[in-house]
């Protein structure tokens, strides 16, 4: 159970048409193909949807001046810090983000990581 709630390429079981809690019968998604709901997904799969938004959307706007808060789901904020932490596999699977607790990011002029502080 570990290696799927914390594990990097680890997958729980694919959810299946007929299972309740398939995405394609919330009508939030209604207008994605069936190829584009996921049936199960991993920290690695996770990543290939995160990291791409932080570089096109969320960057540009910092490198613009805004500052950035973001609130997500557990999987998407390990996501985003083990990218910008620079962790291996092993280190993501002992991470603990804890719930409502503000996790602070500052960047350094090249907008590479400079702290990271854990509030609260």
């Amino acid at each position: 159970m570990k290696q799927w709630r914390r594990g990097f390429a680890v997958t729980p079981p694919e959810l299946t048409k007929d299972d309740e809690r398939y995405p394609g019968h919330d009508p939030r998604y209604a207008k994605l193909s069936e190829k584009e709901l996921p049936l199960t997904e991993s920290l690695a799969l996770t990543i290939d949807r995160v990291i791409p938004y932080w570089n096109e959307t969320i960057l540009p706007r910092m490198k613009s001046g805004e500052r950035v808060i973001i609130a997500a789901h557990g999987n998407s904020l390990r996501a985003l810090v083990k990218y910008l932490d620079n962790m291996s596999e092993e280190e993501i699977l002992e991470l603990n983000i804890p719930t409502g607790v503000p996790l602070v990011y500052e960047f350094r002029r090249e907008f590479q990581t400079a702290e990271t502080l854990l509030s609260g």
